[in-house]
C-alpha cells in the first residue's frame, strides 16, 4: 500500500469517527435508548432496515423507535409491535418489506429473545458449540464470521433471509455493521457491548457497493463484486493500516467517500 493512501486512511478515519457521525446514521438510534439490552434490540431493528434511501429507511427506523416509546426491547418481547404490524397485513412498510414481513420477522426475533436472553447470549452460545464441533454450520470459534454465520443460519430456519442474508456467501453488509456496532469499544459511535467474546481484529468491513467502489479508487482492491470474500480481503488490506483495529478503516472510507464524491 502506498504511504499516500495510508496516511490518508489514517488522517481520515480520526476526522470522522466522533459524535458528529451520529448525525443522520442508523447507528444515532442506538444512543437514543438506554440499557444494553434496549441498545442490542435497537441497532439490530435498526440495522435490519438500513437499506436503499437513507433518508426514507431513517425515517421508519424513527417510527419504530416512537412506537416503542423508546423501549424497543420490552415491545418486541411483549408482542406490543402486533399493534404496528399486525399478521397478514400486506401494505408496504419499507420496500421490501410489508407489515406482515415485519410481524413475522419480530415474532422470530422474540422467540430468540425468550429462548437465550439476548441476541449477544444466542451467538455466544453458537461460538461456543463451534468451538466444540467443526462439523456443522459455523466452524471458526471466536471470530465475527461465526457469528455472521449463526445470526443468518438462525432467522434462515424461519424463512426471513428476505430481511436477514440465508448465508454469508453476499457481503452481509447490514449483519457486518450491526457487529462493528456492538464490538468495537471505546468509539463515540460504537457501544462494544460484545466485546468481552468477540475481537475486534477479526470484524468484516461492512461492504457496499460505495464502499467497494471507493475501494478499487484507493487501490485496495481490483474486485468488482460485493461478497464476503471481497469484504474479508478489504478487511485485511485495512488491517496492514489498522492491525489492532481494522475497522476504523471504515470510517476512514465514509470520509474518503465525502470528500471525493
Amino acid at each position: 500500500m502506498e504511504k499516500e493512501t495510508r496516511e490518508l486512511l489514517v488522517r481520515y478515519a480520526e476526522q470522522y469517527e466522533t459524535a458528529d457521525f451520529l448525525d443522520g446514521d442508523p447507528s444515532w438510534f442506538m444512543h437514543q435508548v438506554s440499557g444494553s439490552r434496549n441498545q442490542e434490540a435497537m441497532a439490530f431493528v435498526a440495522s435490519c432496515l438500513s437499506y436503499g434511501s437513507r433518508q426514507q429507511f431513517m425515517q421508519k427506523i424513527r417510527l419504530i423507535l416512537d412506537a416503542a416509546d423508546g423501549d424497543v426491547d420490552h415491545w418486541i418481547r411483549s408482542g406490543h409491535y402486533e399493534r404496528m404490524f399486525a399478521a397478514g397485513d400486506r401494505r408496504c412498510f419499507y420496500r421490501l418489506y410489508n407489515n406482515n414481513t415485519m410481524c413475522n420477522f419480530l415474532n422470530d426475533y422474540r422467540r430468540l429473545l425468550s429462548a437465550f436472553g439476548t441476541l449477544g447470549n444466542y451467538v455466544l452460545e453458537a461460538m461456543q458449540q463451534a468451538s466444540n464441533d467443526d462439523t456443522g454450520m459455523v466452524r471458526r470459534a471466536g471470530d465475527a464470521l461465526t457469528a455472521i454465520e449463526s445470526i443468518c443460519h438462525y432467522f434462515n430456519q424461519q424463512g426471513m433471509s428476505l430481511v436477514v442474508p440465508k448465508d454469508t456467501q453476499s457481503a452481509c453488509k447490514r449483519v457486518c455493521m450491526f457487529l462493528r456496532w456492538m464490538v468495537r469499544s471505546g468509539s463515540p459511535v460504537d457501544l462494544g457491548l460484545w466485546s468481552d467474546f468477540i475481537d475486534r481484529r477479526q470484524l468484516i468491513v461492512p461492504m457496499d457497493t460505495h464502499v467497494l467502489s471507493q475501494s478499487v479508487r484507493l487501490g485496495l482492491l481490483s474486485s468488482k463484486t460485493a461478497t464476503m470474500s471481497t469484504a474479508r480481503r478489504l478487511t485485511a488490506a485495512l488491517a496492514e493500516v489498522f492491525p489492532d483495529d481494522p475497522l476504523k478503516g471504515d470510517f476512514a472510507l465514509f470520509g474518503y467517500g465525502v470528500n471525493h464524491k
